[in-house]
């Protein structure tokens, strides 16, 4: 699955050509940046598959970059850091983080993580051209699965890829309940550092996005104690 194109952010410069030296060896098409602006300007132009973003940086953090990169793309972003609590991941997912790995990490679990990160991009792609028309609509939500696009109420809304993922594997099956369990292991899989707990920050994250109200939504709801559906009249 190498050749995508992958963004190295890290102010530490040994790092950035530690990991960049290994990727190329992988096939993988690598830039490096120092700073989170610079992650920014190189996630503009648009020509990126994946960022590898590094939290602890001088001036913007990666927080921050991410923040700021999530206002106009939503290329999976991939967090590497010394921080290990639990708030941390949470605080990355809440922000559009894809996954979130651990300093120090083997080269093969940071390699396991990337083509995961890739071949659940291909299989979303794949399901979408099984998908006579690759539309589903339910009353004012249009989710475009071939273009990874939402529009809520006739205006485009911008979700991260896990966000996307997780909308339209629940949108395909109206009404199923989802363990959460379920659902972390669909979208995230066996590498991933988190928990069922970043499901629920997941859900709150699309509900601001979809819901009118998200303290009552209408379309992704809580099964109490079972898990969630995507509720549809249809």
């Amino acid at each position: 699955m190498a050749g995508e194109r992958i963004l190295v952010v890290d102010d530490e410069a040994g790092i950035r050509e530690l990991i960049q030296l290994y990727l190329i060896k992988k096939a993988y098409s690598v830039q490096n940046a120092g700073s989170g602006l610079e992650a920014i300007k190189a996630a503009r132009k648009g020509d990126i598959d994946l960022i590898l973003l590094d939290i602890e940086m001088p001036g913007m953090d990666g927080f921050e970059a991410c923040k700021e990169i999530r206002l106009f793309s939503n290329v999976p972003i991939l967090f590497v850091s010394c921080k290990k609590e639990l708030s941390d991941r949470i605080e990355g997912i809440e922000i559009g983080a894809d996954d979130f790995i651990t300093k120090p990490f083997d080269f093969h679990e940071l390699e396991a993580r990337i083509e995961a990160v890739f071949r659940r991009k291909k299989w979303v792609k794949m399901d979408a051209e099984s998908v006579a028309g690759s539309i589903i609509q339910f009353d004012d939500i249009v989710i475009d699965l071939l273009k990874c696009e939402l529009t809520v109420r006739g205006k485009k809304v911008r979700l991260s890829s896990k966000e996307f993922q997780l909308l339209s594997l629940m949108a395909k099956e109206p009404n199923r309940i989802w363990p959460a369990e379920q659902l972390y292991d669909h979208i995230w899989g066996y590498y991933s550092e988190g928990s069922p707990q970043t499901v629920k920050v997941h859900i709150s994250n699309l509900r601001r996005k979809l819901e009118v109200d998200p303290t009552t939504p209408k379309y992704i709801q809580t099964a109490r104690g079972f898990g969630y559906k995507f509720a549809s009249s249809n």
